[in-house]
């Protein structure tokens, strides 16, 4: 199932992104193409600085620090945590926005990333930290694709990665510009069929993302089947309901026969009743390919600025639910989740340290 392999750090850069228009100056200026080439052995060793990388003659190196700043990586890292099977690294783009990665290691032996696609999210989503923020900036192609390239994993690819992270990546048109490049022979050469975005619904690039790339797996957030609860969740369904983004994927399922996920976030006693159980379990029966979507059912987390009333369920009440959805013939799992003692799990990330959370909570 693992594909470990060390990343082949940009040979032949997208015709994006600060790479690309390194590359393109060290061409126009005259250089010879191995002074590129040079350039990318350093960061695939660590080095992250210009002025350190003594490959290069030092004027080149003076004249890349004075057009593209101190560094080509758009990202650095303000701290870390980790936890028994989770790491997070708090970054920092150039610009001074914060945003929060986590690598997750399994006992099978693989890993995952939960990447960012925006610092904040505007959405206002009740359930989450980062939808308490507010949106802040879209993260650029270079800073999506930084989290997964940076020098800090030691040129190791997760085993998969996913656009679960700070922000709603469907609303930044920059992350399908990310996905090209991942997937780019040459960049990251990594299959897209190992890549997921998740969504709460934006309609008009969720029908983009099933066209341009149907290999891509797709996670779509439920949370709630009633329509009127579910803008009270996510206030999204009030522009793009929630059955609009259903018949999208009812077409991509019907079109490229991949299967797709439901993210059902159960939270206690606001969504966990019976009736909700059979409002969902009628959705999913109604879809034209039924046995193509997955209801992926996630316990809530507590999330600092999230609805305060909101409640963790009882583990046991997460597995009847799921028990009584595959009942009913719904492929369904509980979500295997790590890291909420770091604030790392679904809906905790939102780029603030410990510290600060510490004393925000004694005010």
């Amino acid at each position: 199932m693992t594909f470990k392999k060390t990343v082949a750090m940009y040979p032949n850069p997208p015709n994006v992104g600060i790479l690309a228009n390194i590359q393109a100056y060290l061409r126009q200026a005259g250089y010879p193409a191995f002074r590129y080439r040079q350039l990318m052995q350093s960061l695939q060793q660590g080095i992250q600085n210009f002025d350190d990388m003594v490959e290069l003659p030092k004027p080149i190196r003076k004249n890349l620090s004075t057009r593209f700043g101190p560094t080509p990586l758009p990202l650095k890292i303000a701290t870390s945590q980790a936890s028994k099977q989770v790491e997070k690294v708090l970054f920092e783009t150039q610009l001074g926005a914060r945003i929060e990665t986590v690598r997750s290691h399994y006992r099978a032996g693989w890993t995952s990333m939960c990447i960012s696609s925006q610092a904040g999210c505007g959405l206002g989503c009740t359930f989450c930290a980062t939808g308490a923020m507010g949106l802040m900036k879209n993260l650029t192609c270079d800073e999506i694709c930084a989290q997964v390239f940076h020098p800090y994993w030691q040129k190791q690819l997760p085993d998969s990665i996913a656009f679960m992270g700070m922000g709603e990546a469907l609303a930044n048109p920059d992350v399908f510009m990310a996905i090209d490049t991942m997937i780019a022979k040459g960049h990251g050469g990594i299959s897209p069929r190992r890549l997921t975005v998740s969504t709460v619904g934006h309609a008009p690039n969720l029908e983009q993302l099933t066209q341009k790339h149907p290999q891509v797996n797709i996670t779509l957030s439920v949370h709630s089947p009633f329509p009127e609860q579910r803008a009270q969740l996510i206030p999204l369904e009030r522009k793009f309901p929630l059955a609009e983004n259903l018949t999208i994927l009812d077409r991509h399922v019907m079109n490229h026969h991949r299967k797709v996920y439901l993210a059902y976030l159960l939270i206690d006693h606001v969504n966990d009743t019976t009736d909700h159980l059979n409002a969902l379990i009628a959705l999913v029966k109604r879809r034209c390919r039924p046995e193509l979507f997955h209801v992926n059912v996630i316990r809530y987390n507590t999330a600092f600025g999230a609805d305060p009333s909101y409640r963790q369920p009882e583990a046991s009440k997460v597995s009847t639910f799921v028990e009584q959805l595959k009942a009913q013939g719904i492929h369904a799992t509980r979500r295997t989740q790590f890291g909420e003692g770091i604030a790392a799990a679904c809906g905790q990330l939102h780029a603030v340290t410990g510290s600060l959370i510490s004393r925000q909570k004694a005010k």
